[in-house]
């Protein structure tokens, strides 16, 4: 088993959900960036998605979208997040970590070769942001044959006829995209969330896990309690991009404040299914 399916099994029996935080590569600095992504499984993460930066993110947010400038700046590269992963599996060889980014940087990369690098860097799972299913085949037989997941975004705007198209050939897990539009930017309901999510269980029996506009512990504690994971991405960005100094630079307290906000989280979904 990969370490993703692993990992949702391991939570399943446990009776919980996962929290996955995001990263961005190399934001502000590397060296901050390193330190972050070691931090996270201590801090309460079962899965953890590390951001390529990219040049033209178009379904980030303002947030997200900053966090990617912030780490071209610092030099990030989608070698260089391949790098990160490698030295995070010197000391931990279970936690999985999913490459979340777009297509452009890959295949400027050659397809082939950077699932191959990514393989052996350890990475598990790959979100390719502007990949439609339609033009995934140049990426998911290089990907599968290194182990690699390639997970799909679903949108609440993928309907019934479209939804087994979109999941051929997707493991590992679901994104579920909670809301139409960019990162960061607004929440969706739990009544919306669970009216939607058993629509998707119908055609799956991989995990779901709710991204886009979970941000707080109890929007986190709620998408576990109708899905088996939850993203969190923009929420973390900005304690990150609010403890920098006027230069944009990483203060002693910087890695403190995001894991600590990362272990309110994680208690939140490790408790919210706990019956009261």
């Amino acid at each position: 088993m990969s370490r993703i399916a692993t990992r949702f099994a391991q939570l399943k029996a446990e009776g919980r959900g996962a929290l996955m935080p995001f990263i961005e590569a190399y934001d502000p600095d590397p060296a901050t960036s390193m330190a972050l992504l070691r931090g996270l499984p201590g801090a309460g993460a079962d899965l953890i998605e590390l951001g390529v930066p990219f040049t033209d993110p178009m379904a980030d947010g303002p947030t997200v979208q900053m966090a990617g400038q912030r780490a071209l700046k610092a030099g990030g590269t989608l070698a260089g997040a391949l790098a990160m992963v490698r030295d995070f599996r010197r000391e931990d060889d279970e936690t999985p970590i999913v490459l979340m980014g777009y297509y452009n940087p890959i295949l400027s990369y050659g397809v082939e070769r950077f699932c191959l690098d990514a393989g052996a860097s350890g990475v598990d799972g790959l979100i390719i942001v502007d990949l439609p299913p339609e033009e995934a085949d140049e990426v998911s037989g290089p990907a599968a044959g290194q182990g690699l997941d390639l997970i799909r975004l679903i949108a609440p705007t993928t309907d019934e006829t479209r939804l087994p198209k979109v999941l051929a050939g997707t493991s590992g897990f679901i994104y579920y995209v909670a809301i139409t539009g960019i990162t960061g930017t607004r929440s969706a309901s739990r009544e919306a969330l669970a009216e939607a999510i058993p629509k998707v269980r119908k055609f799956t029996d991989l995990p779901i896990a709710i991204g886009f506009g979970v941000r707080t512990p109890q929007q986190a504690a709620e998408a576990v309690q109708v899905a088996d994971g939850a993203v969190v991405a923009s929420a973390l960005i900005d304690t990150l991009a609010k403890s920098l100094d006027e230069q944009g630079r990483a203060r002693p307290d910087t890695v403190r404040k995001v894991l600590d906000q990362v272990r309110d989280l994680a208690e939140a979904v490790r408790n919210a299914r706990v019956p009261a």
